[in-house]
């Protein structure tokens, strides 16, 4: 079965402009607006989700749509070092930040290690593209608004990139990454940004 799955990444927010692990921070007003501003571009789906973090939601809501939360595309555990500036953990725990960044099998922060993050993900995608677990006649087009992480590990297993790829893939925010294909099998279009459609 052919399936488009559709990630779009979430508005800014307080916590990513000050260099924070993002524990469960909501938009702020700027992040509102510039979501708001950007509905006109959204493209249209069969299904629509959202992961479960207070930022995903409220880019959804945003951009005006009535989109589930999905559990599946959750955002990156970062256990104790959530809400925290990355700065400050650099400095209290080198070799933790070390560790983290280049064992991908590493999670010193005592939540999910990058590959938990790209297996869980990469099941989600599968589960979409598989005859038993995918869409139905109405669900080839799947649209989500999911943390820059989750898309970034996405990408990783759709293409089957090593997992320390993860770290060389840049995810804006409100940009839209397009996956179609099936399992084993997926053609990327990534960073397209959502822009207003011009007026007239």
């Amino acid at each position: 079965m052919t399936v488009r799955v559709m990630l779009i990444s979430p508005a800014l927010n307080a916590a990513l402009r000050e260099a924070r692990f993002d524990g469960d921070a909501p938009l702020d007003a700027a992040g509102v607006r510039r979501a708001a501003a950007a509905a006109t571009a959204v493209p249209e789906a069969d299904r629509l989700l959202h992961g479960p973090s207070e930022r995903c939601a409220g880019t959804a809501e945003a951009l005006g749509l009535c989109a589930e939360p999905e559990p599946a595309v959750r955002g990156w555990d970062m256990g104790r070092w959530s809400g925290r500036r990355l700065a400050a953990v650099t400095a209290a725990e080198p070799e933790a930040v070390s560790a983290w960044l280049t064992d991908p099998s590493a999670a010193p922060h005592g939540g999910d290690s990058l590959l938990e993050l790209c297996s869980r993900t990469g099941r989600w995608l599968e589960t979409l593209a598989s005859a038993e677990g995918g869409p139905d006649e109405k669900g080839h087009r799947v649209l989500g608004v999911v943390e820059p992480a989750v898309v970034r590990a996405v990408i990783v297993g759709a293409l089957g990139l090593p997992p320390e790829s993860f770290w060389r893939l840049d995810v804006a925010p409100l940009t839209l990454t397009a996956l179609s294909g099936r399992s084993g099998r997926w053609n990327l279009r990534c960073g397209q940004p959502l822009s207003p459609a011009p007026a007239g």
